[in-house]
């Protein structure tokens, strides 16, 4: 009944079933409805017949519908076909018909007279599309039912619409139970919310879903599948369904038992990661030649890649440098637990807790003894992997024992454990790790023999070094020596404080071009040469020459085919008087030395720097430098100041700037100049000496010149014998008078000019007689008819120690005295 005008909109509820449906059979066929009256002629044309027959109801009403849409051979049957329906026959049959663009088809048509007025109504449909869609029906009943692999249709609300006896056979139900089902009602929980996200994105218009792997549900009444290898494995294509005019309808997929193609990909990634993991070893592994680098790069690479917890235990001989036999029983030897690596939290074998059967576990750094029954014990003593049963551990499923063997020695093992989730060791994995073992074996192997000889070398250099602060006259000394990062070798630097006769110190530094034993051992002969000239009291310039050609000797070689080995060394040699505060400085090839003079910034001095030890060909220079009272010397080695990362200019600049801002107490300005410049670089041996100037005690000096005349050894005795009641030390009267008589005299007998007498107080006392003559006073043994010959006997006797030494101008005899 029509709406009357104003009145309320009322919207009645339509009978379930009732509307208008998404989608319709003719948005897939092709029909079309007509009207032919009682004269034989189109009495009405739809929409759909017009469409159908490409000729518009304008034209279409009031035509002979057999000379309009029939071929003219077929007009006289078509005509007598008419003539009976119109009589009132329904007839349902096939008929040509030839549409707007003149095509002829094939149409399958339904008339229908009306009894009452002689009229008919038609139903006309395509017959071709008709059979399209039958032959794709009978092609998909024959895909679901008859191919081997699974298919599924789901719904818009994403449940089982329909699927194929192979699907339903696969998990163990009828097409019948599964229709209507979820993913979830059918697959486990992971994987149903894997497959319902999927169904969900390509519902939506998105790509298909291919090559969707899901674990194959477990048939009913069959238990879980207690490893992967027994666990189908599907793969799932997901294709959205559409309708006419590209409506969604619904989701289908395929389903394919892809288990061995799967266990064959794990199989195969398996290798490559394997494959892959030995790559990374072999450029990761042995990086430095230290022993617990070289263990946690080994856990670096296998965990979490390979296992889940992994520990080295190496002999504890190994770290110690011991080279004698590890063990004649090696499973009984103690171990150190130097690495440990864990990606699962509380592993009681990680932590070091009670293993469970009264085992102590040790932490990383700790020390343990295995049982000689143990698994651990057997593979130190086979030397072969073990695959022990798994402990009380709860967290860990499987663990594999290797031992470390390198040159048919046993270093230590490794043990790896896989956590509980984790597949178990095969054996393909067992040889794996036993490649990862094994070459990380040979490079702990070599840096247990390059500890040894850097421990050998270090502790050679070490006793070759002046031990404690060595005494100087007129100088506070402190001095540090700092081996280099590198754990593999050491260097030749070294230094030196050498105590001289007339209050002086001879100050020396040195750096022995190149690494190892050999640079150590040339260190320490050169180290005894200085010592020894400087006993000569030699020059600095002098020791420096004789240094070059000692240095040059030891690069001979006797061998005329082999090529003889250059030695080649820079030093400084200076020598402080404490009675001048004056230093003399000689140098080859090192760097110069820094001043800190009191109220100024630390300066480089300008010493020549001459050519290295060992080349030969150019004498050296002496410089004198007077030092005020509180200036600060420094000697260094090149290690200080330069690195890859700092050039050499910008390491003495801070140098400078640290002695300048630094500490006056001399101990804690070399720890701040060390604070400040090793930890840039650390890469080469520090030698660091300094020195502060510590002016001698007024009166400590008594200095006088004599006449050379007889009565001068009269006036020599009493000046001395006056200097030291003056400052209470009486008990040296007697013996200092004697032995100055015997020097002035043996200066006023054999020498010439005017004679010289100096006497200094400091930690013993000395007594010095100068004279113009060169020759060297030389003991030797009187004879009973000798009338002389056994002052210098007497001197020897009498005094501490006696010598004497050349000056530019004579020489000067010398005693000292304890105090």
């Amino acid at each position: 009944m029509p709406e009357q005008p104003g009145a309320p909109t009322v919207s009645a509820a339509l009978p379930t079933g009732w509307g208008r449906s998404a989608g319709s059979i003719y948005d897939y066929i092709r029909v079309a409805t007509f009207a032919i009256g009682a004269d034989g002629r189109i009495a009405q044309w739809s929409d759909r017949a017009a469409e159908f027959f490409g000729v518009p109801a304008a034209e279409a009403v009031g035509a002979d519908p057999i000379t309009a849409f029939i071929p003219r051979e077929l007009w006289q049957r078509g005509r007598a076909r008419l003539e009976r329906i119109l009589a009132g026959e329904e007839w349902v049959g096939t008929a040509p018909y030839r549409d707007l663009s003149g095509a002829e088809g094939l149409a399958e048509v339904y008339a229908m007279p009306a009894s009452a007025d002689g009229s008919a109504t038609c139903l006309a449909v395509d017959l071709g599309r008709l059979r399209t869609i039958e032959t794709d029906l009978a092609a998909s009943e024959a895909v679901f039912g008859q191919t081997p692999t699974g298919f599924f249709l789901f719904d818009l609300e994403l449940r089982l619409q329909r699927v194929n006896e192979a699907f339903a056979a696969g998990v163990g139900r009828t097409p019948a139970e599964l229709q209507g089902l979820a993913p979830g009602d059918v697959f486990r929980p992971s994987d149903a919310d894997r497959l319902l996200l999927a169904l969900r994105k390509v519902l939506t218009g998105q790509e298909p879903v291919l090559d969707l792997r899901l674990a194959g549900p477990t048939l009913p009444g069959r238990a879980p599948a207690a490893r992967d290898d027994d666990q189908r494995t599907w793969a799932v294509s997901l294709y959205r369904l559409a309708g006419a005019g590209g409506r969604p309808i619904g989701v289908a997929g395929q389903v394919q038992d892809v288990t061995s193609r799967h266990i064959a990909e794990r199989e195969a990634a398996g290798v490559r990661r394997n494959l892959a993991l030995l790559n990374e070893a072999s450029t990761h592994i042995g990086s430095t030649l230290d022993l617990e680098t070289t263990a946690k790069e080994l856990l670096d690479v296998i965990v979490p890649q390979f296992c889940d917890v992994a520990t080295v235990d190496l002999y504890t001989a190994l770290l110690t440098g011991d080279s004698a036999p590890l063990s004649a029983n090696p499973e009984s030897g103690e171990l150190r637990r130097v690495a440990v690596s864990s990606v699962v939290g509380n592993a009681p074998s990680v932590l070091g807790s009670d293993r469970g059967g009264g085992v102590r576990v040790a932490e990383a750094g700790g020390t343990l003894c295995y049982p000689p029954r143990s698994p651990h014990a057997r593979a130190l003593r086979t030397g072969r992997s073990v695959v022990p049963q798994p402990g009380p551990d709860p967290l860990l499923r499987s663990t594999l024992v290797v031992p470390l063997v390198a040159r048919d020695q046993v270093l230590g093992l490794v043990q790896l454990s896989r956590a509980i989730g984790s597949e178990p060791f095969d054996a393909r994995e067992v040889a794996i790790a036993e490649e990862l073992v094994a070459r990380a074996a040979v490079c702990v192997d070599n840096a247990r023999l390059y500890r040894r000889e850097h421990e050998r070398a270090l502790i050679l250099q070490r006793s070759l070094l002046p031990p404690g602060n060595p005494a100087a006259s007129g100088l506070e000394i402190a001095r540090r020596y700092l081996p280099s990062n590198n754990n593999t070798e050491v260097g030749g630097d070294w230094f030196d404080v050498i105590p001289l006769p007339g209050s002086r110190t001879a100050l020396v530094i040195g750096d022995v071009m190149g690494r190892g034993l050999r640079a150590a051992v040339a260190m320490g002969q050169l180290r005894t040469a200085v010592r020894t000239l400087a006993m000569l009291d030699l020059d600095p310039a002098e020791v420096l020459t004789a240094l070059d050609e000692i240095a040059r000797g030891l690069g001979s070689d006797d061998l005329p085919e082999s090529g003889a080995e250059v030695y080649l060394a820079t030093c400084v040699y200076a020598v402080y008087d404490a009675v001048k505060q004056r230093c003399t400085f000689a140098n080859a090839g090192h760097l110069p030395p820094v001043l800190l003079s009191p109220g100024e910034g630390a300066r480089m001095l300008d010493v020549p720097p001459g050519l290295p030890l060992g080349v030969g060909g150019e004498p050296f220079e002496e410089v004198d430098v007077d030092l005020p009272e509180g200036a600060v010397l420094g000697l260094y080695t090149d290690g200080l100041v330069e690195s890859r990362k700092h050039q050499l200019d910008e390491g003495l600049r801070a140098f400078r700037e640290a002695l300048t801002n630094g500490s006056s107490r001399l101990e804690e300005l070399c720890d701040q100049v060390l604070d400040e410049l090793n930890p840039h670089h650390g890469e080469d041996d520090i030698a660091l000496l300094m020195a502060k100037v510590q002016a001698l005690p007024k009166g400590s000096v008594g200095d006088w010149r004599l006449p050379p005349e007889p009565t001068s050894v009269a006036k020599a005795r009493e000046a001395a014998c006056g200097w030291l009641l003056e400052r209470g030390l009486d008990e040296l009267v007697d013996t200092s008078e004697l032995l100055v008589s015997e020097l002035v005299t043996n200066a006023l007998r054999h020498g010439r000019g005017e004679i010289r007498l100096r006497l200094l107080r400091d930690k013993t006392m000395v007594c010095e007689v100068w004279d113009d003559a060169y020759a060297q006073p030389r003991q030797r043994r009187a004879q009973e008819t000798d009338e002389g010959g056994r002052g210098l006997q007497l001197v020897s006797l009498l005094a501490e120690r006696w010598g004497s030494r050349r000056t530019p101008k004579g020489k000067i005899v010398w005693f000292e005295l304890s105090l």
